[in-house]
């Protein structure tokens, strides 16, 4: 005898991106009217005050809201005949204050002061700049720095290693499973792409492990690359570095000059010495290795202070009359000399009056360093260069904070280019600073001194100097930037923003707007407000994401902004992804207003 039985089925369809023309928000709309004088558009004359009262652009000129209404016009109808009065409707109000284009958040060229020594900037910097992935088994190429040039990095690392033959120069990461690429191939690759993102200088620090006759080499290799871009310094010591005007379109080389032994044995010895695992010859961390400046804070130099100790740039260990061995051409190249004198920290620090130099330290070595000696590392950082590097177990090619490094005056805040994550995000803000140069000058709390010596203190407690005033009022292009499997597929979008500042302890927040459901316009139309003690040094980081209920929320774009350099007023704001490569579409529309308080 059969059964009949009945079954239920329960069929789920992917969504679909809801994309509904979403009208202007309310204050926008408010603009418009107040603007136009109660008429149906904007003339030129009062876009033109528009930009001066709104926006706060005081320089604004006819001629500039002339070419914003022919933008406009062009870009939206195309000419067409019907629109040729030179007036904006509220739609074009409206399509130019989300334009990325005309209504940027930040300038997007140089406007700060370019001829005070490089000593006086933030550098864009990278960490063992050849390597595409992790720093263990990963390749080495040129074209991780390649990319990182485009971006507008300023600071190239390459660690230097002889081949098997020692006839040749190879870079790689010493003391790994990473496959080694030619010096000269990567050399060949900076010249090309040097000035494509900024003319600005380049600087190549190299992380020396070779012989006299290779370092040789290594100079030729350099002085036949680049000839005459290839700046040369004055003298063997140099008492302050050049600015970054009179270095525009030049190559710089910084390194440890060569050291100088009492006879080829001893020569020998240390340079086989120095290329074991045990002991490397250079201001890098081996992998697996502890760290010498966690081991030697107590160390003495045994190191004499005689003149030529004192300019060789390296303070190493000497005794007896010392033989020139190493070739003088390589000497010759290095304009910013590097050193890490032996002793304690205190002594690394220390600030001398006849000469400049770089200085290397670990990500734990320089906290250390903020501990006990905080305002040294800012007195010694007004005159030279310090350059912090991730520690050596950083093995995924992971990151520190960098602002720790920014709020002591460390010119050189090294990361790893080819990751992506948070600290990387606010290296891109900051370096969004000053037209994308690479370059930005340090704040003037950095480099004051004042009746008595005294120096910014990091440590301080501040009273609150400015106060942030933002509205994210809505944002648009998913459905162009992303794939629906980049989403949830299976009910509407769920946008919500993520606002908050980056910068001293103190001003460190974030918070959040509701979620907005159903479309892949959200409007959120939320204000916030952020008071800043430090503002100088400020970044907005800005998170769109899409909430997903049964696991971790959906990333749909980021930002970081130097809040010292935001435009007032309302502006279009552009997203990233994750490796903070700029979407084709993405933007939110926000306003900025800045209230400064009276201390």
């Amino acid at each position: 005898m059969g059964y009949m039985r009945n079954y239920s089925m329960c069929i789920c369809f992917p969504k679909k991106f809801g994309v509904t023309e979403t009208g202007p928000p309310v204050d926008v709309k408010e603009v418009f009217m107040e603007c136009a004088e109660g008429g149906a558009c904007i003339t030129v004359e009062q876009l033109r005050r528009f930009l001066v009262e709104v926006q706060g652009d005081a320089e604004a000129s006819m001629e500039d809201a002339e070419r914003i209404v022919e933008e406009v016009l062009q870009r939206r109808h195309n000419n067409d005949l019907k629109f040729t009065n030179q007036a904006l409707s509220l739609e074009d109000f409206h399509f130019y204050l989300f334009s990325v284009y005309l209504n940027p958040c930040l300038l997007n060229q140089v406007h700060q002061d370019m001829t005070a020594p490089l000593s006086h900037y933030f550098i864009y910097t990278g960490h063992n700049s050849y390597l595409t992935g992790n720093q263990i088994i990963s390749d080495c190429s040129d074209i991780p720095i390649i990319k990182a040039l485009k971006r507008g990095l300023r600071v190239v690392e390459l660690d230097l290693w002889p081949n098997s033959t020692k006839d040749d120069v190879l870079v790689l990461h010493g003391w790994t499973l990473t496959t080694p690429v030619e010096l000269i191939k990567c050399l060949r690759s900076i010249k090309e792409h040097a000035f494509s993102a900024s003319p600005y200088p380049v600087i190549i620090t190299f992380e020396d492990h070779l012989t006299p006759d290779l370092q040789a080499k290594v100079a030729q290799m350099v002085i036949q690359t680049f000839g005459n871009m290839l700046f040369f310094p004055e003298s063997d010591c140099v008492k302050e570095f050049p600015s970054p005007e009179e270095l525009k379109y030049r190559i710089i080389i910084s390194t440890k000059p060569p050291k100088e032994y009492l006879d080829k044995s001893l020569s020998s010895r240390r340079i086989r010495r120095s290329n074991s695992p045990g002991e490397k010859d250079s201001d890098e961390d081996i992998w697996g290795t502890m760290s010498a400046d966690l081991t030697n804070d107590d160390d003495k130099s045994d190191c004499d202070t005689s003149e030529h100790s004192r300019c060789d740039g390296d303070n190493e260990a000497c005794h007896g009359q010392l033989r020139p061995l190493l070739a003088p051409a390589y000497k010759n190249l290095i304009s910013i000399p590097a050193g890490k004198p032996k002793g304690k920290l205190r002594e690394k620090l220390k600030v001398e009056t006849d000469k400049v130099r770089r200085l290397s330290l670990s990500e734990q070595k320089f906290e250390k360093a903020t501990v006990c000696h905080g305002t040294q590392v800012v007195r010694f950082t007004q005159r030279n260069i310090l350059r912090i590097y991730p520690r050596g177990t950083r093995v995924n090619s992971s990151n520190y904070n960098p602002l720790i490094g920014w709020m002591h005056g460390a010119q050189m805040v090294a990361l790893n280019m080819q990751g992506y994550g948070k600290s990387l995000w606010l290296m891109h803000g900051m370096f969004r600073s000053n037209g994308g140069c690479g370059y930005v000058k340090k704040p003037n709390f950095l480099m004051n001194m004042g009746p008595n010596d005294q120096v910014f203190d990091p440590k301080a407690k501040l009273p609150v100097k400015k106060i942030l005033k933002l509205k994210v009022y809505m944002g648009d292009g998913w459905h162009l930037d992303f794939k629906q499997r980049h989403l949830n597929l299976w009910s509407p979008p769920e946008f919500y923003t993520r606002v908050g500042i980056a910068g001293v302890p103190a001003d460190k927040t974030m918070k959040k707007t509701k979620k907005r459901k159903g479309n892949c316009t959200p409007v959120w139309d939320e204000e916030f407000t952020f008071q800043l003690t430090v503002p100088e040094i400020a970044l907005l980081r800005v998170e769109v994401h899409e909430y997903n209920i049964s696991e971790k929320d959906y990333f749909a774009g980021q930002t970081c902004l130097p809040v010292s350099e935001l435009r007032p007023g309302i502006r279009a704001v552009p997203l990233f992804n994750r490796k903070g490569e700029k979407f084709t579409s993405l933007r939110l529309l926000m306003r900025f207003e800045f209230v400064q308080v009276d201390i």
